[in-house]
């Protein structure tokens, strides 16, 4: 194939997922021109690795042998290290992340939260995080970088270096998802048998924000089912929500049409969505649970008594009352 064609990539990448077909997901992954084969023992890695060489023979596909490696307990695979205990973050990409440059222009910031958002199934409530730097990206937007916007980026780098080993999932059993939502966006994390396999966050989309907690709660729920749909698609799952209502959600005769069209799709899966306390939720820092609402400060009150002829007291009240209420970010 000629180098420099807009279409090689894919082209090529359609031609392995043809040629590997019947190991894909069973023994092999593959991505464009790199090939892992995958085992749970020594005796089934002999037969898959005959499987994968014997098919590149049959095919006249060939793989340049002082570039391949076999019989590894531990691997580097697109950006991450996969060994027995489970998955996590390449080294030398949390090296990059760790000397990344202050940002100076939304391209810069755009760079950083490319790299970042990669691995953003390491980072609980990485949008939440990153909301402010993703504002600075936006076209009619002032780039001004503040405290929010420092302290991000900071905690961004600290998690991502710090970022915890993910477990790979285990058969397609015991799959738990734990939900949340609040007006500042969506989070999940999957589970399986009490191990995290994943996180996912976003910020919501404009229109979201106008809906009812019932409906947000809802869309965090469908948020999680399309974004693991590979892992929990065909299989048994439970979900956990803390807005108990959902829990009767299948069986409510009286919904919207947005419910409605979620509903559809809530029916493709096999799951159980059930309630559990906001502050028992294995989503530690829930979106939902963090308190928005600010107290009412008075900057300055002036009190006047005054008597008028028949003896009565009359008050007078000025104040200059500096407040802002948000919605609130939770009601179940």
């Amino acid at each position: 194939m000629s180098f420099g064609l807009t279409n090689a990539p894919a082209a090529f990448m359609d031609l392995m997922n043809r040629v590997c077909r019947p190991m894909l997901d069973r023994s092999v992954i593959v991505f464009i021109d790199d090939i892992l084969v995958y085992s749970k023992n020594e005796g089934d890695h002999a037969c898959h690795l005959r499987e994968v060489l014997e098919t590149l023979r049959r095919e006249k596909l060939y793989a340049k042998f002082s570039k391949c490696a076999f019989w590894l307990h531990e691997v580097q695979f697109l950006g991450h290290v996969i060994n027995a205990d489970g998955i996590l973050v390449d080294p030398s990409k949390i090296q990059a992340v760790a000397n990344w440059s202050l940002p100076k222009n939304p391209t810069d910031v755009r760079s950083f939260l490319g790299l970042a958002g990669y691995y953003r199934r390491f980072i609980q409530d990485f949008a939440k995080i990153a909301s402010s730097l993703t504002k600075l990206t936006r076209k009619d937007v002032k780039f001004v970088w503040g405290d929010d916007q420092e302290k991000a980026f900071q905690e961004l780098k600290s998690k991502l270096t710090q970022a915890p080993v993910l477990t790979l999932p285990d058969g397609p059993d015991d799959f738990v998802v734990y939900s949340d939502a609040s007006y500042l966006g969506l989070g999940c994390v999957l589970m399986q048998r009490g191990k995290v396999i994943a996180y996912a966050s976003r910020q919501l989309k404009t229109h979201e924000i106008n809906y009812p907690i019932h409906d947000l709660k809802l869309a965090a729920v469908v948020f999680a089912l399309k974004i693991w749909r590979h892992y929990l698609y065909g299989v048994k799952c439970t979900i956990y929500t803390d807005h108990k209502s959902l829990k009767y959600f299948f069986t409510q005769k009286e919904l919207n049409m947005r419910q409605r069209r979620w509903l559809e799709l809530l029916k493709d899966y096999d799951c159980e969505i059930l309630y559990h306390p906001g502050k028992a939720n294995v989503v530690a820092d829930a979106l939902s649970r963090k308190e928005e609402c600010e107290p009412i400060k008075v900057k300055a009150m002036q009190l006047v008594i005054t008597s008028d002829n028949s003896g009565k007291a009359k008050t007078c009240y000025s104040m200059a009352i500096d407040a802002k209420v948000h919605k609130k970010a939770s009601m179940d």
